[in-house]
């Protein structure tokens, strides 16, 4: 039984990713890499979640971000030590991990979730700082 229950939102996950243009077809609110930078150095960040791999997370990531894989967000989101209307920025590799990730903490009453422009990939492309 609990095999096939904590199995349930894994294949849920990976069955929503299917979906032609899934991550395309969000039209979430964004926050820049520079602002968030900002926020960052002046002590004043939303909470940092990093949803890639364990291997991608410890490579590099955003100063102050906690690692939350996508792929056991569904799992996790009740884990988080946060109130449910705090700010929080989502970011993956490109993008269609950290929409996976964002809709499960929707799902479990995240109000103020915003994903990453660029994620990643476009923050090092910037140059910013990396953890």
């Amino acid at each position: 039984m609990f095999y096939r229950k904590s199995l349930k939102p894994y294949l849920i996950t990976l069955c929503i990713m299917q979906w032609p243009g899934y991550a395309c077809a969000d039209n979430s609110a964004e926050i820049n890499a520079d602002v968030l930078l900002e926020q960052i150095e002046a002590g004043n960040s939303p909470a940092i979640l990093d949803t890639r791999s364990g291997f991608e997370f410890k490579s590099s990531h955003v100063p102050g971000a906690q690692h939350f894989p996508f792929w056991m967000s569904y799992m996790r989101a009740d884990d988080l030590d946060l109130p449910k209307d705090q700010p929080i920025v989502v970011y993956c590799a490109h993008g269609p991990r950290a929409v996976v990730a964002k809709h499960a903490l929707e799902k479990n009453g995240f109000s103020n979730v915003v994903l990453l422009k660029g994620h990643m990939t476009g923050w090092k492309k910037s140059g910013l700082p990396v953890e």
